[in-house]
């Protein structure tokens, strides 16, 4: 038993075999024509962009060339890949987010950390160090020791030397 399906319906291309009478060799598509239009007027355009002027064999060319650029475009799109839908697939191809295969970082560098001299204390830690004067205290530490107004004693003291400063001195 042969089962029929509805290919042939599809196999109908619109082809237009030329005037009445007169065919042309050739079996093309009406999509085939207007593609073929547009690929020789981008070609020729092309041509003229690259300083090669319009006479005969760079238009023969143009015509070879669009004919393979056609052929090539047609095979692509039949009924059930319309030449929109694959030149809307083409664009968003090209235009698609694509993985990043350059880092972004460089070299790890120390040189922009800002080095101090005293490492940083918490807010509970400043406010307990005597002399300190905090929001809550209403200046009585700064005043003296223990509130009893005297100000505290400053050692005038030097700091003792390095060993290598201090036989230089020596000397």
């Amino acid at each position: 038993m042969h089962i029929r399906t509805d290919d042939e319906v599809y196999r109908v291309d619109g082809v237009w075999l030329g005037p009445p009478r007169a065919t042309f060799p050739w079996r093309v598509r009406y999509v085939a024509w207007g593609v073929g239009f547009a690929v020789f007027l981008l070609v020729l355009t092309v041509e003229r962009q690259l300083g090669i002027d319009f006479g005969f064999f760079s238009t023969a060319w143009a015509l070879v060339i669009t004919v393979a650029v056609t052929k090539l475009i047609t095979s692509k799109i039949n009924h059930e890949r319309p030449l929109g839908t694959v030149l809307s697939m083409w664009y968003r191809e090209l235009t698609a987010p694509r993985e990043r295969v350059v880092g972004d970082g460089g070299a790890v560098s120390a040189s922009k950390v800002r080095v101090r001299a005293h490492r940083p204390r918490p807010a509970s830690a400043r406010s307990r160090r005597p002399g300190h004067r905090s929001a809550g205290s209403g200046g009585r530490q700064a005043a003296g020791v223990h509130g009893s107004g005297e100000t505290p004693a400053v050692d005038t003291t030097p700091a003792p030397l390095h060993n290598s400063t201090r036989d230089k001195a020596r000397r």
